[in-house]
């Protein structure tokens, strides 16, 4: 393979949930193949605000919410795609009318993260991924904001009928049974990295990624070569073409050694 850039998801992939950190082995590996002169962007449904368990890790980018908003690594935004204003004004309207009905959200705006409301599956999802809990903020004040993402905590068997009826303009991503990130439609981790690719000037077919969750499932489809992390859901794993350990377990530099992309 001619392998010239690889995409990393963060929870799972990079970082474990256990330790929250990124094992030494990664580093290392990944440091060797940005020596060798492969980019390594970061594509994460985490917004900018939640990245704070990178660690030292090198890089050349990020895409982050889900493909909404990329960077590279100087920080030159090279895709940014809002959550239409009329569907953020139509869950807002929901809630408002009909507060027994209302579950916790948090929206990802431009200038920062906030909560609508807590609930023991937010607390649970905050210290399950280390963040620090968003600012709570009355419902009503997030319309007029620029929204990239809506991070949702509604069950799944409600998710096609508040999709359709709220939020018609916008993609829902689940990749854990409590909440879903919510971005505008058409955007997702495999657009984001063809905004990459046009960026660096690379072929998709000199593409790889890693990933672990629901979420990653159009973005392994998508790259040249998809590798599976060894702890990654069975449809994850089906759709790789490679499934390699757990992120506990060298499974980065495991794959990478096995693809001869690293030596050590």
């Amino acid at each position: 393979m001619n392998t010239k850039i690889v995409f990393f998801d963060i929870d799972g992939t990079l970082v474990s949930f256990s330790t929250h950190k990124i094992p030494e082995s990664t580093k290392q590996a990944v440091h060797e193949l940005r020596q060798k002169g492969v980019k390594v962007y970061i594509a994460t449904g985490r917004p900018m605000a939640f990245i704070d368990n990178l660690d030292g890790l090198e890089y050349d980018g990020m895409v982050t919410t889900t493909g909404a908003y990329c960077v590279d690594g100087k920080g030159k935004t090279i895709h940014y795609k809002s959550i239409p204003h009329e569907d953020i004004e139509r869950v807002v309207r929901h809630h408002l009318l009909h507060p027994e009905e209302a579950y916790p959200i948090f929206f990802v705006c431009s200038d920062g993260v906030y909560m609508s409301k807590s609930s023991d599956e937010v607390r649970e999802v905050v210290q399950l991924l280390n963040l620090e809990m968003p600012e709570m903020m009355p419902i009503e004040q997030v319309l007029g904001r620029d929204v990239l993402q809506v991070i949702s905590f509604f069950k799944k068997e409600d998710e096609a009928h508040i999709m359709s009826e709220y939020m018609p303009g916008s993609t829902s991503t689940r990749w854990h049974p409590y909440f879903t990130d919510i971005i505008a439609k058409g955007e997702s981790k495999s657009t984001g990295i063809d905004c990459v690719l046009r960026h660096e000037g690379i072929n998709l077919n000199e593409s790889m990624a890693f990933g672990d969750g629901g979420n990653d499932l159009d973005m392994l489809r998508h790259v040249a070569y998809g590798v599976a992390m060894g702890n990654a859901c069975n449809e994850v794993k089906t759709v790789a073409d490679y499934v390699t350990d757990t992120v506990d377990n060298d499974g980065i530099l495991k794959a990478l050694q096995y693809l001869d992309l690293v030596c050590s």
